[in-house]
C-alpha cells in the first residue's frame, strides 16, 4: 500500500507564503485522502501495487478515470511538496543557464509562470518543464493531470493551483499567491536534480509502496 509521505519540512517553515494552517489542511487532508482513496480502489479491484508512477501511467491510457485522478493527485502533491523549500534559492548552473535561453532570466520566467498560473480557468497545476535537450516551457494542467503521461515531458517544478492550496491565506487572489511562491519557495536544488535527470523523466520517484497486494 502506498503510504501519505511527510512534509520535507516543518508545517510553519513556508510562512508567511503558506501558513501552517494551510499546510496541515492540505497535506493532512486533502493529500492524505487521494492516498487512503487510491489504495482503497486497487485494493477493492484486486490490483498489485506497482509504482504510482506506472499506476498512473497506466490508469491514464486504460481510461480508468476515477483511478487515475486519486494516484495522480496523490503524485503531484508529493511533488509539490519537494519543489518547496524554506529556504530562499536561486538556479544556477545547466539550469540558470537553460531558464535564460527560454525566457530571458529568472524575472521573465516568473513573469510566464504566474501569468500561465493565474489565468489557468479552473483547477490544476503549472509547471516548469523540460523536454529530453533540455528547452524549458510553462504549462498548466487541469484537476489531475501531470505530466507523467507526456513522452519526453520532465517536470522540474510545480505550484498547485487548486483553492485549496491559498483560499485560506489569499481568498481568491490566485496571482498574489503565485508571485510570493515564486519569489520566495522554489527549491531550485530540486528542480536541477530533474533538469539533470531529464533523460529518465527526472530524478524523482514517489516512496515504493509496502509489499501488500490486494
Amino acid at each position: 500500500m502506498f503510504s501519505l509521505p511527510d512534509l520535507p519540512y516543518a508545517y510553519d517553515a513556508l510562512s508567511p507564503v503558506i501558513s501552517d494552517d494551510t499546510l496541515h489542511f492540505h497535506h493532512d487532508k486533502h493529500h492524505a485522502t487521494y492516498v487512503k482513496n487510491a489504495n482503497d480502489i486497487l485494493q477493492q479491484a484486486g490490483k498489485g501495487f506497482k509504482s504510482l508512477e506506472e499506476i498512473v501511467a497506466e490508469s491514464h491510457r486504460s481510461g480508468d478515470k476515477k483511478l487515475f485522478n486519486n494516484t495522480a493527485q496523490a503524485w503531484n502533491h508529493a511533488f509539490f511538496w519537494e519543489a518547496m523549500s524554506p529556504e530562499t534559492q536561486d538556479p544556477s548552473g545547466d539550469l540558470a543557464q537553460a531558464i535564460e535561453k527560454a525566457f530571458g532570466g529568472i524575472e521573465k520566467l516568473k513573469d510566464t509562470f504566474v501569468t500561465e498560473g493565474a489565468g489557468h480557468f479552473g483547477s490544476g497545476w503549472v509547471w516548469l518543464v523540460s523536454d529530453a535537450g533540455g528547452a524549458l516551457k510553462v504549462i498548466s494542467t487541469h484537476d489531475a493531470a501531470d505530466t507523467l503521461t507526456e513522452q519526453g515531458m520532465t517536470p522540474l517544478l510545480v505550484c498547485d493551483v487548486w483553492e485549496h492550496a491559498y483560499y485560506l491565506d489569499y481568498q481568491n487572489d490566485r496571482k498574489t499567491f503565485l508571485t510570493k511562491w515564486f519569489e520566495a519557495l522554489p527549491n531550485w536544488r530540486f528542480a536541477a536534480k530533474q533538469f539533470d535527470a531529464r533523460a529518465r523523466g527526472g530524478a524523482y520517484r514517489y516512496p515504493e509502496p509496502s509489499r501488500v497486494s490486494a
